[in-house]
């Protein structure tokens, strides 16, 4: 592929724009124009944008908007609503879209302004787009939306199979520091706000309003504990900002990739939304799925494990991340033609086929490539059934008559602690990515002498024999258990792990987490509707877990592990009926998974056939 590298212009910048949205509030924006001579040229040119609530001054944020500039583009940053130099107060997620809206319709009354606008950005500058793109506005060209861009923010990211996403705390705490608030009063709300000890904070959960690390900073409190009351699937998690789903039909047509990784929170996000709209609009619309964390795709590696030097974007898929997005942007908002649309509209990342040693940063070769493909998901997948068997085995045989359930105590104030996993925002308490699954002090909640999870009482371990050949798994999972419980409501949650025979680097092996899921079991009817258990009666559950792309090598297992907490990753149940998020009280569950002929509970994988 051949990009030009070489920048045509000089960059001027205009700070601190104040751009008027519909109710009269002003938001901050900077504005990079092309210039000469110092400088700026006269003339129209594309326009870029990109809302974000970090700081349009962050240097990494500015050093894109300037290269983009200098490439022929106006490229305007803005500060979200109540963020930094914007006016407003700040609600997560909701609102964005008229003020996107509202900010296109004023750039595109700019002397300098083409017609023609294309957005971009990471994380909450992809919701931001998303959010403006449910509303339809005119002058939108294309879209680059980077992890994020919620589907349904319902089942993935802030909520999952009916748990609270706990990143959620981590996110408000850590802007909390950085709110308007905070930053006008250093020596009083800044220094209470860092003072508190986060870990002893998710030692006291649930959080009180005026009681928390939050009550210095009403707004973040009330939005984390109201989103965190919210349990059932309401008109709140239909709106704008939240739930693309309900707005597909009007959603931008426009030319547009939606990007993630298999160790992101928004890989469901980013798969859904191009299984819809790819489907539904003209675009054309491109995937693209890495094997990183939230927005690290220039490492080589996610938690523990590393995926060898072609996992990097900038050293596959373009001369570096810009000039990749350069090139779609040049071939929708100035008519360049590098045949874009011709190419495989699906680049995913399958990881594994390393070595399984350990290099030098002590991080497992995982390895793994890249590849195109024309669909997601993948047209050629066999759905095969692995079949959860007495004695802790994983098989595509179901168990013959019957069979005694396997069941454990699920105490909800000893939760089984999260190793890795699709995280993002969750430092300093959670820790994303691929790890082998065992305790220790690098996890929260882990207690000596850090044993593995596998060997925790409340922890079903289902594996296979040892693969006599390679097998990629590659697309969405889901798991079909036949489930009962002593209490009325409980959680159980399901971890697909490659499982690593011992070797000289792994003695006892590697138990790699790929993907994992949740369901709060009185949602397993209806997310709109709350249907508490019979205590004792069976019932039949799915739980979805994200999708994922991997090769299980000959020789490896394949393991699932079935429990009832992942903690901090998801809220705990109580498994009293009660919301957890508003609710302390806590009684210990006997919880029961059924795996004979009459109920063959199971994990669905599609499975592609080894070329």
């Amino acid at each position: 592929m051949i990009f030009n590298l070489k920048p045509q212009h000089e960059v001027l910048t205009e700070l601190n724009v104040m751009v008027p949205m519909r109710d009269g509030v002003k938001l901050a924006c900077d504005i990079y124009r092309p210039a000469q001579n110092g400088t700026t040229i006269d003339g129209v040119f594309p326009v870029l944008l990109s809302s974000t609530p970090y700081s349009k001054s962050r240097v990494d944020l500015a050093l894109d908007a300037e290269f983009f500039a200098s490439y022929g583009y106006v490229s305007v940053i803005q500060d979200c609503r109540g963020r930094y130099k914007s006016e407003g107060g700040f609600t997560k997620y909701v609102g964005e879209g008229e003020d996107g809206f509202d900010t296109m319709a004023w750039l595109a009354q700019q002397p300098w302004h083409s017609g023609k606008l294309g957005t971009y950005g990471l994380s909450y500058s992809a919701h931001t787009q998303a959010a403006a793109a449910c509303l339809n506005p005119p002058t939108l060209t294309c879209m680059w939306l980077d992890s994020g861009g919620f589907s349904n923010a319902f089942l993935n990211a802030c909520r999952n199979g009916g748990a609270f996403e706990l990143r959620q705390l981590t996110w408000a705490y850590k802007e909390a520091v950085e709110s308007a608030e905070s930053n006008s009063n250093p020596d009083t709300i800044k220094a209470a706000i860092e003072a508190q000890n986060i870990f002893s904070w998710f030692d006291q959960l649930p959080w009180k309003k005026g009681h928390s690390p939050l009550q210095w900073t009403p707004d973040y409190e009330d939005y984390l504990l109201d989103i965190w009351g919210r349990e059932c699937f309401d008109d709140y998690w239909r709106q704008v900002g939240l739930c693309a789903e309900e707005y597909y039909d009007v959603f931008s047509d426009v030319p547009q990739v939606h990007m993630s990784a298999w160790y992101d929170p928004y890989s469901r996000t980013a798969t859904d939304n191009y299984v819809a709209l790819n489907g539904g609009k003209k675009g054309p619309v491109s995937l693209l799925m890495g094997p990183w964390t939230h927005g690290q795709r220039t490492a080589t590696y996610s938690g523990n494990v590393d995926f060898g030097p072609s996992s990097v974007i900038d050293n596959n898929l373009a001369a570096d991340f810009n000039h990749l997005r350069l090139r779609f942007f040049d071939r929708w908002l100035k008519g360049q033609e590098c045949a874009w649309e011709d190419e495989s509209p699906v680049k995913l990342f399958v990881m594994g086929g390393g070595s399984g040693r350990k290099n030098q940063e002590s991080r497992l070769e995982h390895g793994g490539e890249w590849r195109n493909e024309n669909e997601w998901p993948l047209a050629r997948a066999l759905e095969s059934r692995f079949y959860l068997n007495p004695n802790g085995r994983l098989s595509q045989q179901i168990t013959k008559g019957p069979q005694e359930p396997s069941s454990y105590q699920f105490n909800p104030d000893h939760p089984v602690p999260t190793v890795g996993g699709n995280i993002s925002s969750g430092q300093p308490v959670m820790a994303a990515g691929g790890f082998d699954q065992r305790e220790s002090e690098e996890f929260f909640g882990s207690r000596e002498p850090y044993l593995p999870l596998a060997s925790r009482p409340d922890v079903l371990v289902f594996q296979t024999e040892q693969l006599h050949q390679d097998v990629e798994v590659t697309g969405p999972i889901s798991v079909k258990l036949w489930i009962s419980s002593s209490t009325v409501d409980t959680d159980f949650t399901a971890k697909l792990i490659d499982v690593y025979p011992s070797s000289v680097d792994y003695p006892e092996g590697y138990a790699l987490n790929l993907t994992d899921g949740i369901l709060r079991v009185k949602f397993r009817n209806s997310w709109e509707q709350m249907e508490l258990m019979v205590p004792g009666e069976v019932y039949q559950v799915e739980l979805t877990l994200l999708p994922v792309s991997n090769l299980f090598l000959k020789g490896h297992r394949i393991r699932l592990d079935i429990s009832s907490s992942n903690f901090p990753r998801f809220d705990v149940n109580g498994n009293t009926g009660q919301n957890p998020g508003t609710s302390a009280i806590r009684v210990t569950a006997t919880n029961s998974v059924f795996h004979d002929s009459d109920r063959p509970s199971h994990v669905l994988l599609p499975v592609i056939p080894i070329r």
